[in-house]
């Protein structure tokens, strides 16, 4: 499939059982499906935040999800799920929503981002290794899959301990 520019805009409640199915799709379980509407009830979610990639009739083949976490006491934003439907995967519906997610975040004045993925796609958006800033989890993971990203130069990445919202369960 070519590569198309996408439209991107944040999450409707119209786009609720749209964005589960994408998510159903993208991944081998419920589990990220279900992750996403417990995060959509917690107090981590954050308005703006939760974005869909449609195609041009307006079917929502993609979505990127921020909420909040922390890193010691500090407010930051959590990377998680990114999902694309597989018939639209490679397209570039991912980094169109994980593009407009982050946009929104330093539109919202947020300053740091995190995830945990795969080493080879995240540092497009310019995401780096967290333990170069002292940020670690208190599970184990894989150093290079633990990234950070600073949306504002003014402000350092913090470091410390990566609390996750409730519902990622960690």
């Amino acid at each position: 499939m070519s590569t198309l520019r996408w439209a991107t805009r944040p999450e409707t409640a119209a786009d609720v059982p749209a964005i589960r199915a994408v998510v159903l799709a993208a991944f081998e379980t419920a589990l990220e499906a279900d992750l996403v509407e417990a995060l959509r009830a917690d107090r981590s979610w954050l308005p703006g935040l939760s974005v869909v990639a449609e195609t041009p009739d307006g079917t929502v083949v993609g979505h990127a999800l921020l909420t909040r976490c922390h890193i010691d006491d500090t407010p930051a934003l959590c990377l998680a799920p990114v999902a694309v439907r597989p018939d639209h995967q490679r397209t570039g519906a991912g980094a169109a929503a994980v593009r407009a997610a982050l946009a929104a975040a330093r539109a919202q004045g947020e300053h740091t981002v995190t995830v945990l993925g795969h080493p080879e796609y995240y540092p497009r958006f310019g995401f780096r290794r967290a333990s170069l800033h002292g940020i670690k989890t208190t599970f184990d993971v894989p150093d290079e899959a633990l990234m950070a990203l600073d949306l504002d130069s003014d402000s350092p990445l913090p470091g410390g301990i990566l609390r996750y919202a409730t519902p990622f369960g960690v």
